[in-house]
């Protein structure tokens, strides 16, 4: 029998008839065996999440200020759930310990977490499946870092001849107990951390959208979907700002080969998308994405026989290195090296920077561009077509944008383009219709 991890996203659980569309996608699947849940989510749009509900009212605890009425009110939205699915079921006891809790200060990793506690909960009781509280399996160091080793060990044990379970998502323990929450896209990276310990066929992520879409739609309306995308096309453009999967929810299912399906809970009969770790199959087009970020500066430093100076790559880095400095791209020449560093970073410290490149390596000259963009193009189809980057170019040429800096990945399924700040919402476009909608 095949085995699934299904998680569900805050905005697929937020009301008793979000709840009902859930419980119905589950049993259409016998093979949905092991259910992560997020707290409930926005049901409207001026509405407020439950986990900011929880931080909000326990601000108030921190301050030893009465929260009796904003916790009613975090009470009183999953009695609507609780009444709305028609259980039996008291949560009273619960609330009690959570209150008193508070007025302990037992920490807002701990007040946050709740959301997803009693979600799951509620969750197991409509499903009939057994409760697990990751408090008990899923552990952090002392230092509040994630231990994935110890985690595998302990859950793997825990899940061991379990049939059917609900796993709240985003939140684990120390080995004292004390309650802790990853930091981004914790119910993701919860969801990714069962389907390892189960070794599960497939982690289905539901979401409130049909998969992944080729470029932003702030930028591009109505965007074409991704029907499949390799980890490492998705890496790619998720550190180009990709807001899909934190790269924390996909490591540990990509080393076990375990395959992700994006899919929209009110559209269940959408394929979405699947991520996996290689594919015979072609894409849809040229290209698979579309992302990018604003805001880089670039120091261009040129020298006579640069290419000669043994060293001079990591004598230039090292002067970031010291300035706590990252840099995100290094293209060169042979008498050129352009390091592209984020702005706001750079700013208050270039001064410091520049002198000690001078020092470091005594360039003949130092350039340097504000303001600037970067824009990945990602495609597995990339290396096998002719003539793509010349379309890359010539679509931006047509739009009238200069392109301040081009670096191809070794891989070859993606080329980084610099452009200016202002024109980075053009490029996208540019970008999109050469390859989508002149389907090239």
């Amino acid at each position: 029998m095949s085995k699934k991890v299904v998680k569900f996203g805050g905005s697929s659980l937020a009301s008793a008839e979000q709840f009902v569309k859930v419980g119905n996608i589950i049993h259409a699947d016998d093979d949905r065996k092991f259910v992560v849940p997020s707290a409930p989510g926005k049901r409207f749009d001026k509405d407020t999440k439950v986990t900011d509900m929880l931080y909000a009212c326990y601000a108030l605890a921190e301050r030893d200020h009465n929260f009796n009425a904003e916790m009613a009110q975090i009470e009183k939205r999953y009695q609507e759930i609780i009444d709305g699915l028609k259980l039996d079921l008291d949560l009273s006891s619960e609330f009690d310990r959570i209150i008193d809790n508070f007025k302990r200060k037992a920490g807002s990793n701990y007040a946050a977490s709740r959301g997803e506690y009693l979600n799951g909960i509620i969750m197991a009781n409509y499903l009939g499946y057994e409760f697990v509280d990751p408090a008990e399996a899923v552990r952090f160091h002392e230092d509040g870092v994630f231990d994935a080793n110890l985690t595998q060990e302990l859950l793997s044990k825990r899940l061991e001849g379990v049939e059917r379970a609900v796993i709240p998502g985003f939140y684990g323990a120390m080995e004292n107990g004390t309650v802790v929450t990853f930091s981004r896209g914790g119910s993701d990276i919860t969801g990714s951390i069962v389907a390892k310990a189960i070794q599960a066929d497939v982690y289905e992520n539901w979401t409130d959208v049909s998969g992944i879409l080729i470029a932003d739609p702030r930028i591009i309306d109505n965007p074409e979907g991704i029907d499949i995308i390799t980890y490492g096309e998705l890496r790619e453009l998720s550190y180009m700002g990709f807001n899909v999967l934190h790269e924390d929810a996909i490591f540990p299912v990509r080393k076990e080969g375990i395959p992700i399906n994006i899919r929209n809970t009110n559209q269940p009969e959408d394929e979405g998308t699947w991520i996996v770790g290689n594919t015979c199959k072609k894409a849809k087009y040229t290209i698979t994405g579309i992302a990018g970020k604003k805001g880089f500066a670039s120091i261009n430093i040129e020298k006579d026989m640069m290419n000669a100076e043994i060293g001079f790559g990591r004598k230039v880095l090292q002067v970031f290195e010291e300035y706590d400095i990252s840099f995100e791209h290094m293209p060169s020449g042979i008498d050129t090296l352009n390091v592209m560093v984020h702005q706001s970073e750079f700013v208050d410290k270039e001064q410091n920077i520049l002198s000690g490149i001078n020092k470091a390596v005594n360039p003949d000259h130092i350039e340097i561009q504000s303001d600037l963009a970067l824009i990945a193009v990602v495609g597995r189809c990339m290396k096998s077509q002719r003539g793509t980057v010349g379309r890359i170019f010539a679509a931006l040429a047509h739009a009238n944008i200069n392109v301040r800096m081009i670096d191809q990945g070794s891989s070859e399924q993606n080329v980084i383009i610099g452009v200016a700040n202002e024109d980075f919402e053009t490029a996208i476009k540019a970008i999109y219709t050469i390859f989508v909608d002149t389907k090239i």
